[in-house]
């Protein structure tokens, strides 16, 4: 196998639009969304209007970069292809950014114990990957050779990169703490069962190059670490030997009441909320992985750049630096964040809600992957089988406003956060989707 793990993360990178740090957007807060709603918070599984659901698959991905801004407006250049010379335009500085996500949701369920709580259990599949502070003429040279580069002199600071794919077999309860007949208090926690398929990590505290294309040198200072789980490769990433670990989500939900009164005997109906808020905190854990190979390179020195024609960067980062190499146990981190909202109800079946998801992690943090921080404008329209959602959103490393838009017909939801100013934009550097097919038994 070859090991090449660093390039690995810059050819990932290389691809960056083939796909929210937060997924389905603008579906979560749906009143009928089911499943889905407890992947933003779990308290969410109680009190809601599915009274029993059934997921069969969903699919949700989110991709961009600082780097990197395409022109999706001539569709007809994406159907012939694209050209990285001609429909993508470059942004570097000494600190780009680049990150994405893909979420799979497998079989999952949540339905009702009693009036006061409800379970769900889920199956989830996911792969993150960041890497922040590199250069994006360093990044360019590396992974498209230096024959047209000028000079250039990048300084980076605080260099960090996390590959990280793994498995979720989740337990969610909720309860509803209190109800009257002005408000509804809810908690819940999703008890995690992880499954590590590995990862890939690198850093550096400082790090420069400096490439002069007359001589065709580059020359280079600092250090760099590196270092992958055994086995892993981003290019065909397996559960068939994987490592378990645990983490959590924990969540609270309290609504206020349009108006008083319980026009039913149980106190577990839903009533017309005027506002809803929640808080949570989502995927607290890591997974300790074993026997991982990790390398530390005295960066200090001056190599041709020929050395880049026949060898990958392990080659050369090898034949040309001192390393020491340390064989031991090391976690890699989820993408721990602080999540909420507040939800307006305009009338029966009109709402206004404001979402904001905030990481925990710092993205100088070694060996741990973390959410591009968003905030979320998502006017709504919901009823039992059919709800439209028009999300606006401003994120992190971005420039202007994302829109877009969502459906949800009965078993079948679709949407993206991003589509409708990618289609107007003329430099897109972000862009998602998501999809899914499910189950709902709604409460009458």
């Amino acid at each position: 196998m070859n090991h090449l793990r660093l390039l690995s993360v810059l050819l990932l990178l290389s691809l960056p639009f083939l796909g929210h740090s937060q997924s389905y957007i603008g579906n979560t807060l749906d009143n009928y969304s089911g499943v889905h709603s407890l992947l933003l918070n779990p308290a969410n599984v109680v009190g809601s209007k599915t009274k029993f659901e059934f997921n069969i698959i969903s699919a949700s991905a989110f991709v961009g970069s600082d780097y990197l801004s395409v022109d999706f407006r001539d569709l007809r250049n994406i159907g012939d292809g694209f050209s990285f010379d001609s429909d993508v335009a470059k942004t570097p500085t000494d600190r780009n950014n680049f990150f994405g996500n893909a979420d799979i949701l497998g079989p999952s369920v949540m339905f009702r114990l009693n009036e006061k709580s409800s379970l769900g259990i889920n199956t989830r599949v996911r792969t993150f990957f960041n890497i922040h502070n590199i250069s994006g003429l360093f990044y360019e040279s590396i992974s498209e050779g230096f024959e047209s580069q000028s000079d250039f002199q990048a300084n980076m600071e605080d260099l960090s990169g996390t590959v990280h794919a793994w498995g979720e077999i989740g337990l969610t309860y909720g309860r509803i703490l209190m109800e009257d007949e002005k408000s509804r208090l809810k908690i819940g926690t999703t008890l995690k069962y992880l499954a590590g398929a590995g990862g890939l990590f690198t850093s550096s505290p400082q790090l420069s190059a400096g490439f002069n294309s007359q001589a065709g040198l580059l020359t280079t200072g600092g250090a760099l670490d590196y270092g992958y789980t055994s086995d892993f490769d981003t290019e065909n990433i397996e559960f068939t030997d994987f490592t378990g670990g645990f983490g959590a989500d924990f969540g609270v939900v309290y609504e206020l009441r349009a108006k008083s009164g319980l026009p039913s005997d149980s106190v577990y109906t839903v009533q017309p909320y005027k506002f809803r808020f929640g808080i949570s905190v989502l995927d607290i854990g890591a997974i300790n992985y074993q026997d991982i190979s990790e390398f530390n390179y005295n960066m200090n020195g001056t190599i041709s750049v020929s050395e880049f024609d026949e060898k990958d960067i392990e080659e050369v980062l090898n034949d040309n630096f001192p390393s020491t190499e340390v064989i031991g146990n090391r976690s890699l981190g989820l993408p721990s964040s602080l999540q909420g909202f507040i939800d307006y109800s305009v009338s029966k079946k009109f709402f206004l809600s404001m979402h904001g998801a905030f990481s925990l992690r710092d993205a100088s943090t070694f060996r741990v992957n973390n959410i591009v921080n968003t905030l979320t404008v998502t006017p709504r329209f919901e009823s039992k089988w059919l709800s439209i959602y028009s999300p606006f959103s401003l994120r992190q490393f971005q420039s202007g406003i994302m829109w877009g838009v969502g459906l949800r017909s009965g078993p079948f939801m679709i949407g993206s956060g991003s589509v409708l100013s990618n289609l107007l934009s003329s430099s897109s550097r972000s862009t998602d989707i998501f999809i899914g097919f499910k189950v709902p038994i709604f409460k009458d």
